[in-house]
């Protein structure tokens, strides 16, 4: 058999038709395989696929001011329709908290919540080996069922689901930050954020990082009143405490335990309880308070106060000392690359009625108010960045170990070209690399990404390749040496020898490879080391003796 590929390797090499036919077959496989990542898109890019966990949060937030009740009855609708699912093996409702601090919360800051209108859903499912639905394709599959049904319970509610991440925590798979020194002005860009948002395919879970300006009602004592009425100040404070939020009024001994119980007073559930959230309904209630003054005379609340409506005071975010908004959005199984983009261009688009706005650095945005000149800037975040970031570490790593390894095959072969040739059969396996990856996602459910663990194997195969390529070059040298065979029967003979051990290395990669494969963070590793390794052997044994015989390897080697 080695013999019949000898026979062909040297007639490839021989014929300048055969030559020309690979090399451009090889130069088109490459561009298609470019191809694929961009502009068609058959590839998508994103830092780590989703992972598999046995566990999964579930964060409610109703409208601010929302009573507790509200918030329970959203969340007994979700947890009504998590009971049906057979995966499950419990869940806990957080009513007014978030739950104790987990990976995803570290971040998102799910630990802060304390609150009527929050509540956190923590999901614990079976062992992910005993089932056959991974916990994001659950996700995917129950986040529309559960919103549709609970979040028009109340209008305002939103509902996020929230897994734990495959790798870096980051707030949101996409982050769009808003800048400026207008706090009204950061309010209404990020609320145009978010209804971009809100329109662009991928993007779910939307929400933004501030507090809703709701109406309250301040109750102010008119101390004229209060003096002349020979009511006591304090005696204002504890009706009003005991009403509404219930105080300590007594203790009582008990035969059971040795400390004293104690008595608390608090008015009934419907009798705390307002008809209407307006200031007719509040002064109602209050004048059914009555005091009792120093004379023995009962006199009503609203007698000694007056109720105010005035608007809520918003909490004021900032990082690193300037004034700020966070839009965020999760993704529905999809690269964040891809919706970012498109909401980015409908921003260019639509934004410049009332913007002026300006490109800066790759993707962020300077906004300028056409009517204030107010200026806001739009910094992208999240996994976006990190995925930015590591996509380009990765390239820069990539970048040094191709010239290092060309710095030391120049002091090696003392030969510009010759490094050269060896380099380019190493950057051929990205053919394989990305080939791959497309033939996975085409017999795979969900999408399967070029990830970050995919780009390490690519980096890992330049080695691989190399040597290779070093083995097959040095049997050449000793051939024309010592046998003094010419040139194309010596790169024909040493690749035909050299095919063996080439292909049992392979074999051996590729297999290895496979564990990794199936797994959902380190697929792409997998995937990049079992088709990038049959590409860098194709390489290896078809391009690089052919570009061999083109240059002058005589006077190169000896």
């Amino acid at each position: 058999m080695f013999k019949k590929f000898e026979i062909f390797i040297h007639n490839a090499i021989e014929s300048s038709l055969q030559r020309k036919i690979i090399l451009i077959a090889t130069l088109i496989a490459f561009i298609l395989s470019v191809l694929m990542i961009a502009p068609s898109k058959l590839v998508l890019a994103k830092m780590l696929p989703g992972k598999n966990n046995d566990t999964f949060n579930i964060y409610v937030t109703l409208k601010s001011g929302s009573s507790i009740a509200q918030t329970q009855e959203v969340t007994q609708c979700v947890s009504s329709i998590l009971t049906q699912e057979k995966e499950l093996r419990d869940l806990e409702v957080f009513l007014g908290m978030g739950s104790p601090l987990d990976f995803a919360g570290l971040i998102k800051g799910s630990h802060f919540k304390n609150s009527e209108n929050v509540a956190e859903i923590v999901l614990n499912l079976t062992k992910k080996h005993d089932r056959d639905e991974p916990s994001y394709l659950m996700v995917q599959r129950l986040r529309p069922i559960v919103q549709s049904q609970c979040q028009k319970l109340y209008e305002g509610t939103k509902i996020s689901f929230v897994e734990p991440p495959a790798g870096p925590p980051t707030m949101a798979a996409v982050v769009a930050e808003i800048y400026g020194d207008n706090a009204d002005g950061i309010r209404k860009l990020s609320q145009r954020v978010a209804d971009v948002f809100s329109k662009t395919d991928g993007l779910v879970d939307i929400d933004i990082m501030q507090d809703d300006i709701f109406d309250t009602y301040k109750i102010v004592v008119n101390n004229t009143k209060i003096v002349r009425s020979g009511v006591d100040i304090e005696q204002l404070n504890n009706i009003i405490y005991l009403a509404f939020e219930g105080m300590q009024i007594a203790v009582k001994n008990s035969e059971v335990y040795n400390d004293q119980v104690p008595i608390y007073l608090v008015l009934s559930k419907e009798s705390k309880s307002f008809t209407k959230k307006d200031l007719d309904s509040i002064k109602v209630k209050l004048s059914a308070l009555k005091l009792m003054n120093n004379q023995g005379m009962m006199i009503p609340l609203t007698e000694l106060v007056t109720i105010q409506a005035e608007k809520s005071h918003p909490m004021i975010l900032s990082k690193e000392l300037h004034m700020m908004s966070n839009v965020m959005a999760e993704t529905d199984m999809v690269s964040q690359v891809y919706p970012l983009m498109a909401a980015r261009n409908t921003i260019l688009e639509t934004f410049n009625d009332t913007y002026t706005i300006k490109k800066i650095g790759l993707f962020n945005l300077e906004l300028t108010d056409k009517e204030s000149a107010k200026v806001y800037k739009l910094i992208w975040d999240g996994e976006m960045e990190v995925t930015l970031d590591t996509f380009v570490e990765l390239g820069a790593a990539f970048i040094a170990a191709l010239v290092l390894i060309f710095l030391l095959m120049v002091v090696y072969y003392k030969s510009y070209t010759l490094s050269g040739i060896i380099l380019l059969g190493s950057f051929l396996s990205i053919i394989g690399v990305i080939v791959g990856h497309y033939i996975m996602d085409v017999f795979t459910e969900e999408t399967f990404f070029l990830t970050a663990t995919s780009l390490i194997g690519f980096i890992a195969l330049i080695g691989i390749s190399s040597r290779n390529s070093l083995l097959l070059i040095d049997f050449t040298k000793s051939l024309m040496q010592n046998k003094g065979m010419d040139k194309a029967s010596a790169i024909a003979h040493s690749t035909a020898t050299r095919a063996k051990p080439i292909f049992l290395t392979a074999v051996a990669i590729m297999l290895a490879s496979t564990l990794l494969a199936g797994d959902a963070v380190f697929g792409g590793l997998g995937v990049s080391l079992i088709f990038g390794t049959i590409a860098a052997v194709t390489a290896s044994l078809l391009v690089v003796p052919i570009l061999l015989n083109i240059i002058d390897l005589k006077n190169i080697l000896i």
